[in-house]
């Protein structure tokens, strides 16, 4: 009777101890998962080599920029609106990164791991998106600051300095990289291929705003404003004329990464439940 009576205390001991570290943050929390995410970004090579190519890009873009309106004699504009403009090419950079960040994983084999760690896949993929939105956004801002010191000289006094105006842009630049690397990660969990999101991402965020606006028209001009790119360059630079608030244009980017983002979370689900 005694055995019976401490075999069962030892069983409840061990249920609920399995119980208390099943619950337990280290033992796939969603803190847990965002410190795993962040630990296997920055120990890989690839990262750091986006973020050197974004920021040598925006210094060079920026300047090619400002020269251009010095010599050509443009109006007055705001310093910001140069690095504004390099991000046309710069957002590939954080696309490759947050596209890597999910493929690779597929590719190495290392994802069936991650998800039985996780087996909750919104939070797997939350985690994700998360950390390479902080990313984003934190060097965004920092190449936007780059590029508008290195605009200011090469403008040659064909632009306005306003910090209001400055600090805006410069914000603005790295919460438009945070939702392009969400709206990467939701692509990249859908396609589960580097090949294939990134040959989604660059015809919806370059190519086929470039080919639309070639063919003219203001129909296709503002069907390219509701693209991802067309609205975030609404936000991006200092434009009194521009047919769309901050808030709306915004709001048009965060739309399309929140659609990416539940279309990856539904191919996550139904392939790898």
């Amino acid at each position: 009777m005694t055995a019976q009576t401490a075999q069962g205390d030892r069983t409840a001991d061990r249920t609920g101890a399995d119980r208390g570290a099943a619950d337990h943050p280290s033992c796939g929390g969603f803190a847990a998962a965002v410190a795993s995410e962040w630990i296997k970004l920055r120990s890989v090579r690839a990262p750091f080599l986006c973020l050197l190519a974004g920021l040598v890009t925006t210094g060079v873009f920026a300047f090619y920029y400002a020269s251009i309106a010095r010599i050509n004699g443009h109006p007055v504009q705001p310093v910001g609106n140069a690095a504004a403009s390099s991000v046309v090419l710069v957002q590939f950079a954080f696309v490759v990164l947050a596209t890597v960040a999910v493929t690779s994983e597929y590719s190495t084999g290392s994802v069936r791991p991650s998800l039985l760690w996780v087996p909750r896949r919104h939070r797997v993929q939350a985690a994700k998106a998360a950390v390479v939105a902080a990313v984003a956004f934190l060097a965004g801002t920092v190449f936007a600051a780059v590029g508008t010191a290195v605009a200011w000289g090469a403008f040659g006094g064909r632009a306005s300095f306003e910090a209001g105006t400055v600090l805006a842009q410069v914000l603005a630049v790295g919460v438009y990289q945070a939702l392009v690397c969400v709206l990467s990660v939701g692509t990249a969990f859908a396609a589960r291929h580097p090949a294939g999101s990134l040959s989604v991402l660059v015809t919806l965020l370059w190519a086929l705003p470039s080919v639309l606006l070639g063919l003219g028209g203001p129909q296709l001009a503002a069907v390219v404003g509701r693209l991802p790119h067309g609205a975030g360059d609404r936000f991006l630079r200092a434009v009194a004329d521009a047919p769309d608030t901050a808030a709306t244009a915004v709001l048009t980017v965060a739309a399309w990464a929140a659609a990416a983002h539940l279309a990856g979370l539904y191919v996550l689900r139904r392939r790898d439940a």
